[in-house]
């Protein structure tokens, strides 16, 4: 370390990115200060302890991954257990599967092989006439024809992203799996479960014995933090790190609603979609149902989308067109920087899941610090 410098690296957050940084850094003889605006470590994967229960505080997070490396790595921290992510839909009175598989459809159509629900759907789009879907409608409909389309997608994905169908990318549809065999589960990973007592066991070893500061707001003491370390590790919107320079990235919010029922068990499942536009929650969780829990009560959180402004908390990346072209100018500035590296959903503006995140800090980190191996 510098004689200049408190710290070898400043992290700002301390989220998944953040700790497993901070790990490896750790590790090759660094030190490091990791500061978080909030008042908990863990970013969206904090999980907070009611009545018992490990609540997903900022909504579900199931790991998946197929990469043995990043699977092997997270399971020094915590032993997962068995949970299967299998949820399903209610569409006014009607329930079905997801994902769309041949549960859904001989719910919907009363077919029994795949070739049935194969012609169905084929009958549905023939006079739709899409080559290249232009958007997410024009691709729902390619993949799963008019009925599942209208019941189970359009509502839903309109409440997400606040706007039309017809105005969302259509590669945001490409992330819901689509199968003609019975099979529930949603992903289609070779390894999946939930951390046993909750991501924060995962968080706190990976800091553990690096300093943290938490509500600390980076821009509000930016000028004196900067001076602390030679480099910064950045996971925040990197939009606000250039003070909106090129104007700001757009992000769609969510709001949460937790709640304490006292019943032992109120949904039956972890994770409920409510597909009709006139419901204002796109999904109800059950947490119990994750860690499978018997409890004597149950909490349960609804989710609402919510328009995002600046100030909120940011949760999904519009990155459409107009927003990818904004991020590239940011990306660009970010690679001229010799201070500081950008890593993570925000800070790359890109639609992570929870691999996807611990995948990218294990990548940033072994070029960083020039290591090998996990």
């Amino acid at each position: 370390m510098s004689g200049v410098f408190d710290y070898d690296y400043l992290i700002v957050g301390a989220g998944p990115f953040g700790a497993t940084f901070a790990y490896f850094a750790k590790k090759a003889g660094k030190k490091c200060l990791v500061t978080d605006k909030r008042s908990h470590i863990g970013g969206n994967t904090y999980c907070e302890s009611v009545s018992g229960v490990n609540v997903h505080k900022y909504g579900a997070h199931i790991f998946h991954t197929s990469n043995k490396m990043v699977w092997d790595f997270v399971n020094q921290f915590a032993e997962f257990n068995h949970y299967i992510n299998s949820p399903i839909a209610i569409y006014k009175d009607e329930l079905y599967n997801l994902p769309f598989n041949m549960n859904t459809f001989n719910k919907m159509w009363g077919v029994k092989t795949p070739a049935e629900a194969k012609a169905v759907i084929a009958n549905q789009i023939a006079d739709l006439s899409i080559t290249e879907a232009q958007n997410l409608e024009e691709q729902a409909l390619k993949l799963v024809g008019k009925d599942v389309y209208y019941k189970l997608i359009k509502g839903y994905t309109e409440k997400q992203w606040g706007r039309s169908a017809t105005e969302i990318p259509a590669f945001i549809i490409k992330r819901l799996p689509l199968r003609f065999t019975y099979d529930n589960n949603y992903f289609h990973d070779k390894y999946q479960g939930i951390p046993i007592g909750g991501y924060n066991v995962i968080i706190q070893k990976l800091l553990a014995g690096t300093e943290v500061r938490l509500n600390v707001d980076f821009f509000a003491q930016r000028a004196t933090l900067e001076k602390l370390a030679a480099k910064i590790i950045y996971t925040g919107p990197i939009d606000q790190y250039y003070d909106f320079c090129y104007g700001e990235l757009q992000y769609r919010g969510l709001r949460f609603e937790h709640e304490v029922k006292d019943i032992d068990n109120y949904q039956g499942n972890a994770v409920v979609n409510y597909t009709d536009v006139d419901i204002p929650y796109t999904r109800i969780i059950e947490h119990k149902h994750f860690e499978f829990g018997e409890h004597e009560n149950t909490v349960i959180t609804k989710e609402y989308p919510a328009d995002y402004k600046r100030g909120d908390e940011p949760y999904y990346p519009i990155n459409d067109k107009i927003n990818q072209e904004t991020y590239l100018k940011y990306k660009k500035l970010a690679g001229q920087q010799n201070k500081v590296v950008f890593g993570g959903r925000l800070a790359e503006y890109k639609y992570y899941d929870m691999h996807q995140v611990f995948e990218s800090a294990i990548s940033i980190a072994q070029k960083e610090l020039e290591i090998q191996g996990v």
